[in-house]
């Protein structure tokens, strides 16, 4: 399972696919597992994270950057920095 990024989209692309209506959350320092029991797509407006699925490589997603992650990956956040994302599941 890979996490997909796509760094610096123009905010026109942003804009066509809605990003800025999806709703936010927001996370301080921390480190915590996780399973994405469907798809989620996501948009960092700040922070940073490195997040490593399970027997996978660690990666490193920062303000800015178009994430999306796949349905039933399990993987550890490791947040460096408070994140704040618009972030849509499906």
């Amino acid at each position: 399972m890979e996490i997909v990024i796509e760094h610096k989209l123009k905010r026109s692309q942003l804009d066509a696919l809605g990003v800025f209506d999806w709703p936010v959350w927001e996370k301080e320092v921390s480190r915590f597992d996780w399973t994405y029991d469907t798809q989620e797509t996501c948009y960092l407006i700040a922070g940073s994270v490195t997040v490593t699925p399970e027997g996978g490589a660690p990666v490193n997603i920062t303000t800015g950057d178009y994430v999306i992650f796949p349905a039933g990956m399990s993987c550890v956040w490791d947040i460096s920095e408070p994140v704040s994302k618009h972030y849509r599941f499906g």
